[in-house]
């Protein structure tokens, strides 16, 4: 019986060489169009993997999303798709953590901001596992929010009434509640259609979303605020099983690629883009109106709050010294 043995042997040793060095594709899915610098950050970070790899692990990346916004972890989670990010925001009550990120006046570019919280969900979020059943190869935000509108210059809160704004959910859209704005909860990739026909009169958004989805023709007037309005959390994720089927030399190489060199990868392709969309702004003669002093004590008297509350949120999850967690985040944000 030995001699026919030795064959399967060598065959099923041949065949667990091949499965380890077998190559990894990553079907990869954008809810938004190639020209976004999310997308293009996304495919950009699977070109440095597919090099640093030498191939072996590589995306498909798909012509359209498996999924809309609100269902994209969801579809990774499911295995619809191995890769993919999406806003913790889009599905409300979900995630509390995440949060931290979205506050207002955090900071002035996505960079720091993103690299602040990658740190951050490092040292204390991750072990709260709020995003069960997904490998999170990193933490982002985008730049600071603005407010943008056809109706009329916003000098003061006052000046917000009467308005109707899509907002993308989380902290912006307690903040709008504190302020008592008329606001709709919408993907960003709507506010076209939805300025366009009226349903709403304008969009609280990073500047670079005037540019992403072409709001240039449609938005006449904008509010800037130091460290924002407000801010978006996103994560970047794949699929478990997907990520357990890289083999570890493979993983190892990938983690060179994820955490802060993602969340940086991510802030640069966001603080490079509301450059161009600030220029496109100026020559679209959209007219811009800094926030003064009295708007910003108003808007921090208006939603003082939502951090208090969000406090006790954080800390009913076990993040008992979220008040510390908080001020370090604002510290490295200024330190970067």
């Amino acid at each position: 019986m030995s001699k026919p043995i030795k064959p399967l042997l060598a065959a099923g040793l041949l065949g667990l060489a091949a499965s380890a060095s077998a190559d990894v594709v990553l079907t990869t899915s954008s809810w938004l169009p190639p020209s976004h610098l999310l997308s293009k950050a996304q495919a950009s970070w699977c070109d440095e993997v597919a090099k640093a790899t030498s191939n072996r692990v590589r995306c498909n990346i798909l012509p359209k999303a498996v999924a809309p916004p609100p269902a994209t972890f969801d579809a990774v989670r499911d295995g619809l798709a191995d890769l993919s990010y999406s806003v913790h925001g889009y599905t409300p009550g979900r995630y509390t953590l995440t949060k931290i990120a979205e506050f207002p006046f955090l900071g002035d570019d996505a960079i720091s901001t993103s690299v602040a919280y990658q740190r951050i969900h490092d040292k204390y979020l991750a072990k709260f596992d709020e995003h069960r059943g997904l490998h999170v190869i990193a933490v982002f935000t985008h730049g600071p929010g603005n407010i943008f509108n056809n109706k009329r210059p916003v000098k003061t809160l006052a000046d917000l009434d009467g308005i109707k704004f899509r907002v993308g959910g989380g902290v912006v859209n307690d903040v709008g509640k504190a302020l008592g704005a008329n606001m709709t909860l919408k993907p960003a990739p709507q506010s076209y259609e939805l300025m366009s026909s009226g349903v709403v009169d304008g969009v609280w958004f990073p500047h670079e979303s005037v540019e992403s989805f072409k709001l240039e023709k449609l938005v006449k007037y904008a509010t800037t605020v130091p460290g924002g309005l407000y801010n978006t959390s996103f994560a970047f994720v794949m699929n478990p099983a997907t990520w357990n089927k890289i083999p570890k030399a493979d993983q190892a190489i990938i983690q060179k690629f994820s955490g802060e060199w993602a969340a940086r990868h991510f802030g640069k392709h966001w603080d490079a883009a509301d450059v161009r969309s600030k220029a496109i702004q100026q020559a679209a003669g959209i007219e811009t109106t800094p926030a003064d002093a009295k708007f910003v004590a108003d808007f921090k008297a208006k939603t003082g709050s939502i951090e208090t509350e969000w406090l006790k949120e954080a800390e009913a999850k076990g993040l008992k010294n979220a008040g510390t967690v908080l001020k370090e985040f604002r510290t490295e944000i200024g330190k970067l």
